[in-house]
């Protein structure tokens, strides 16, 4: 899918500045346009924040100045949700319905100087039903996608994910297919389905290579990540399962990632 429409949110977190010149990144190697949203939601309950430093009119020039200066398409848009009750994530998502990718950031722990809900990377995968890319709070990520890891488990979710990400998997130099912890009834057969999704890539023009791991008593994100980081990745592509028992909630290995990731993580639901 071709990156030509792009939504970044922005907060006024730390690293809010971060997520923007990544976001504008993109946009410029994708000659993609790149939507600013500012969001701001009236909860029923709305303690006041001492950390909101930041104005909207200092937002919105501190986003003009940076899509200028870079020569891009761009748009800005200061969300007033008149409707009391209607989350932040709510928000976003009704805007990332005709968006080819979402930007948002990893919630950091124990922090309330963002003005953003801890779970809105959650939320916004799960519900939007557009790619999401996930930028952690921690580190300098402005460019991505040289070197590609892509969580792979038969079934919906990772077909997603895939498809979504060809843009940046055709622009990559290096793309790995990872599988943690094949069942052994049917490890013959998903060794098969790893080179085949190989094959198809390569259809692509996208040359990668599959790996397969057991290890029952590592965490499954831990694995993950540790293998993006073992072989130098700048991005994580993973699908997104949902816990049945309640909507809108991602999987275990979805929450772990999101919780503990060191790289950007382009997750499709």
């Amino acid at each position: 899918m071709a990156l030509k429409d792009i939504l970044v949110h922005i907060d006024y977190a730390p690293h809010c500045p971060g997520r923007l010149a990544l976001a504008v990144n993109l946009a410029q190697k994708h000659n993609a346009r790149l939507t600013g949203l500012y969001v701001i939601s009236h909860p029923h309950y709305q303690p006041q924040n001492e950390n909101a430093n930041i104005s909207v009119d200092e937002a919105r020039a501190d986003f003009e100045q940076v899509t200028t200066m870079a020569g891009i398409s761009a748009d800005w848009l200061n969300i007033d949700w008149p409707v009391t009750g209607v989350s932040i994530s709510e928000i976003i998502i009704k805007f990332a319905y005709l968006k080819d990718l979402v930007i948002v950031g990893q919630a950091q722990p124990r922090s309330d100087n963002s003005g953003s809900p801890s779970d809105l990377p959650e939320q916004v995968v799960a519900g939007s039903g557009r790619p999401v890319l996930i930028v952690p709070y921690a580190g300098s990520f402005n460019s991505i996608g040289e070197r590609v890891m892509i969580a792979w488990r038969n079934g919906r979710e990772s077909t997603r994910a895939l498809n979504d990400s060809m843009s940046f998997l055709q622009a990559a130099e290096d793309v790995k297919l990872l599988e943690v912890n094949p069942t052994t009834h049917i490890e013959t057969v998903s060794m098969l389905s790893s080179n085949a999704v190989c094959s198809h890539l390569k259809s692509h023009g996208i040359n990668a290579t599959a790996e397969q791991l057991q290890s029952p008593e590592i965490a499954i994100g831990d694995i993950m990540l540790n293998q993006a980081w073992g072989h130098g990745c700048d991005l994580l592509v993973m699908g997104a399962y949902t816990n049945t028992a309640r909507k809108l909630v991602l999987g275990k290995v979805a929450q772990h990632v999101l919780k503990h990731m060191t790289l950007p993580v382009l997750m499709s639901h």
